[in-house]
């Protein structure tokens, strides 16, 4: 099970808004490391704010440890990026040997390609609309004892 520790901002019927505290890849990002976390100032400039199960009732203010089931980032990843992806090489694939004309075949292939891309993302996101149990979503675990 992934763990995060977070601060909750807002509360709303059984969903509260959490911001996570930052995290960094590794403990040598201190300024003598790889430096990842000079990157993630720079493309993380703004806090953000994260919607999670509040199943333990708690409130604004409070700082809590945030759960996602394991293996769910894997599955999502794979929903968002790898079936589009596949879908978008199927296309090129079905447009390239749609076309009668040598000429016309990267064309085609482009084309089936964007349809497979678009019917990737499409297809996903109806997949996600379908989860039941909310498998993929993050939930309030407990309080964060100091």
């Amino acid at each position: 099970m992934l763990e995060q520790r977070a601060v909750i901002v807002k509360t709303d019927k059984g969903y509260a808004f959490v911001q996570a505290s930052r995290a960094s890849g590794c403990e040598q990002c201190d300024g003598k490391g790889c430096g990842s976390s000079k990157l993630a100032q720079l493309f993380c400039s703004k806090p953000r704010l994260f919607q999670v199960d509040n199943k333990i009732n708690a409130s604004v203010g409070d700082q809590v440890i945030i759960s996602v089931a394991e293996g769910a980032v894997l599955r999502g990843i794979g929903l968002v990026y790898m079936l589009p992806l596949l879908l978008s090489l199927v296309g090129a694939v079905f447009g390239n040997t749609l076309v009668l004309q040598e000429g016309q075949r990267d064309g085609y292939a482009a084309v089936g390609a964007l349809l497979g891309l678009a019917l990737g993302f499409g297809f996903a996101k109806w997949i996600s609309s379908r989860q039941t149990g909310r498998r993929f979503q993050p939930y309030i675990t407990r309080k964060w004892l100091e």
